[in-house]
């Protein structure tokens, strides 16, 4: 695939400092000037996970502006390190198979018969970095990156799920489970393809178990199961869309014969069961956070049980089934204190060595190599080059308010530090998704704003996901409806808090939160002084018909008339001549989730309908930029652009 190659090199020394670091020492006096560019830096480390024996690590670094991934040996003293250099491609996942060899999850964007098509493949590299083999690559099609099982016992073995024909009225468009030598790539087919099961499981001894097949056709689901590599597959369960039937998929099976372990919302939210595979039924629950969904699970080294389970209450949390690992987490958090927030990111097999995260919603943190034979935790790397471990910008905290209807919903608050939380200019920042959710966590656009002095309101509005299924079904038929009518109503919370001024609000957002910004200028300009979107959704029609080129298009469109039965009267760029506050369109022209002629002709309907360039609207489109702010240089922009556009209709 174009552009991933090798580079060997010693990366900045911030990256792997060998010198150890304890977590509760001296902190320097914090900065009170900070440039804009400081908030605009890449993270310097993002997701490291180490080898099953923890002496290296693999992890996403920036390095001049850009992403790579590097591979690294943890020992005493001076190390090299290997950065793979990702060039047109998307990282979007890694992880280790032994202690020599790694995959990692790689999409790139090509041309197929006129169209452009996003083509994901699987990569396994050498933990020195000697040697780099794409999986499939003449054999597989678009999909080729779906890893369902990796071995357990030191062997370089995968199976990957792939299909080889892009074309769905040939067999070869289903996905065919085959077993990988990662260390040479040779693979050798397990389960053939099957007509509509695009999705397979296996247990943790790598036998494929379970297929889920859907007919987009019929809206009908069907799941398949063996209980062994002796037997066939057989249709257990079905499910018809159309009358909103579901099933349960298993996320792993146990050690104990046909039984699993479930998620299952019956009582509200997302928590763990035991399952019975074959009377099809839930067992006893193993695990729930009330008010709150579950977002994943930790196997145990066997692969048949659970270390931990994963979610976000008013921040992330997790919960131990380990006594081990309980036990640490206890240490660790008494050792950083009630201030900062302690994460176990990564552990070899045994849980003899981790990776912990340090750090705070108001402070990027760190990431430390902790040995628990020798106690103490040695500092790999600052998450900012310029907001260190001793730096606290802008507090945040949850807040809940009523919407209109009496709905709870909760929202973070982040308030400019140092200054009375008192008629301050006001940010609205809904998220994306919309089924997503903000919580408190470090976030580098919320902190830039609050530290030019803006208080900044991040609604979980209705919609939003890990509150629930009746919290996220009553988003049905209400985006730009009662969806924006929860942004208006965090806006007069704050206002009858007394902590925003009413005359002094904007609304800000990316994706669906791009949507509610220029929602909100167009329907209800009269309570913003200004709108900014970025990568924002301004006509849901045109969304589905591209979203027509891709699988399962009818039952996305399905999904998409419950949300907003008519596209055309919550559509902005239906509306130009109704803007009537000033906006800022933003958008990348390589993104591959939202096409960038979504604010492209937003901007050429505002035109048309009269609206004054710089006056009434401004558009930008930055050339290389994707969805995620994935290039420095763009964040940067983007910062800059925004700041000057709030100084101009919104000075703090």
């Amino acid at each position: 695939m174009r552009g991933f190659s090798v580079v060997a090199g010693i990366l900045l020394a911030q990256l792997c400092v060998s010198a150890t670091a304890q977590t509760g020492a001296a902190a320097p006096a914090p900065r009170k000037e900070w440039p804009i560019e400081a908030f605009a830096e890449l993270p310097l480390m993002e997701r490291p996970e180490l080898s099953p024996d923890g002496m290296r690590l693999a992890a996403k670094v920036a390095r001049d502006g850009e992403l790579m991934l590097m591979i690294a040996s943890i020992a005493d003293g001076p190390h090299r390190v290997r950065a793979l250099q990702l060039g047109e491609n998307d990282l979007n996942w890694w992880s280790w198979v032994n202690d020599e060899w790694l995959i990692a999850g790689i999409r790139a964007e090509t041309s197929v018969e006129g169209m452009p098509w996003s083509i994901g493949r699987v990569a396994s590299i050498k933990s020195d970095g000697s040697k780099i083999i794409i999986l499939g690559k003449n054999a597989a099609a678009q999909n080729a990156d779906d890893v369902i099982w990796v071995a357990r016992d030191g062997s370089p073995r995968i199976l990957l799920a792939y299909q080889t024909s892009i074309y769905s009225n040939l067999p070869g468009f289903w996905p065919q489970v085959d077993s990988v030598d990662v260390s040479t790539g040779r693979m050798r087919q397990l389960v053939p393809p099957r007509q509509n099961v695009m999705s397979w499981y296996a247990d943790a001894a790598g036998t494929v178990r379970m297929g889920v097949g859907y007919d987009d056709a019929a809206r009908t689901s069907k799941l398949l199961y063996r209980a062994d590599d002796r037997s066939g597959f057989r249709v257990i369960d079905r499910a018809n869309r159309r009358r909103d039937e579901s099933m349960v998929v298993p996320m792993l099976f146990t050690a104990e014969p046909g039984k699993a372990i479930a998620s299952d919302d019956h009582e509200g939210t997302d928590a763990l069961y035991e399952y019975d595979l074959a009377r099809l039924e839930l067992g006893k629950k193993i695990f729930a956070a009330p008010g709150f969904d579950i977002d994943g699970i930790e196997r145990d080294v066997a692969g048949t049980g659970l270390t931990g389970v994963y979610y976000t209450a008013d921040g992330p949390g997790v919960h131990w089934f380990d006594p081990g690992l309980v036990q640490i987490q206890a240490d660790i958090d008494k050792a950083v204190g009630a201030g900062r927030r302690a994460r176990i990111m990564s552990t070899s097999r045994d849980h003899s060595r981790m990776i912990v995260h340090v750090g705070s919603p108001d402070q990027p943190g760190s990431y430390y190599y902790y040995d628990t034979s020798a106690g103490a935790m040695s500092l790999l790397s600052k998450v900012s080059a310029s907001f260190g471990p001793g730096v606290h910008l802008s507090p945040v905290k949850t807040i809940r308010y009523k919407a209109r209807d009496g709905l709870e919903i909760a929202a973070v608050l982040t308030l400019p530090a140092g200054r009375d939380a008192k008629n301050l200019p006001l940010i609205l920042l809904p998220h994306g998704g919309p089924f997503a959710r903000d919580s408190e966590q470090w976030d580098w656009w919320v902190q830039f704003l609050a530290y030019r002095g803006y208080a900044v309101l991040q609604p979980n509005y209705r919609g939003s996901s890990g509150y629930g299924t009746a919290f996220a079904n009553k988003g049905e038929g209400q985006w730009g409806l009662a969806m924006q009518d929860d942004l208006n109503d965090a806006v007069d919370w704050a206002v009858q808090q007394g902590i925003a001024d009413a005359k002094r609000v904007c609304i800000a957002g990316a994706s669906y939160g791009g949507y509610a910004a220029m929602r909100a200028a167009q329907r209800d300009g009269s309570r913003y002084r200004c709108a900014i979107s970025y990568a924002g959704v301004s006509d849901l029609a045109a969304m589905m018909r591209y979203d027509s080129r891709f699988l399962n298009h009818g039952t996305r469109k399905d999904w998409m008339k419950e949300q907003a039965p008519d596209f055309f009267a919550v559509s902005p760029i239906n509306f130009a001549a109704q803007f009537s506050t000033p906006i800022l369109l933003m958008h990348g022209k390589k993104d591959r989730r939202v096409q960038v002629g979504q604010s492209r002709e937003m901007a050429e309907k505002l035109k048309a309908a009269g609206k004054v360039v710089g006056r009434d609207y401004i558009y930008v489109e930055q050339p290389l930029a994707d969805h995620f702010f994935s290039r420095q240089a763009d964040r940067l922009e983007f910062l800059q652009r925004m700041d000057a556009f709030l100084k101009e209709h919104n000075p703090a």
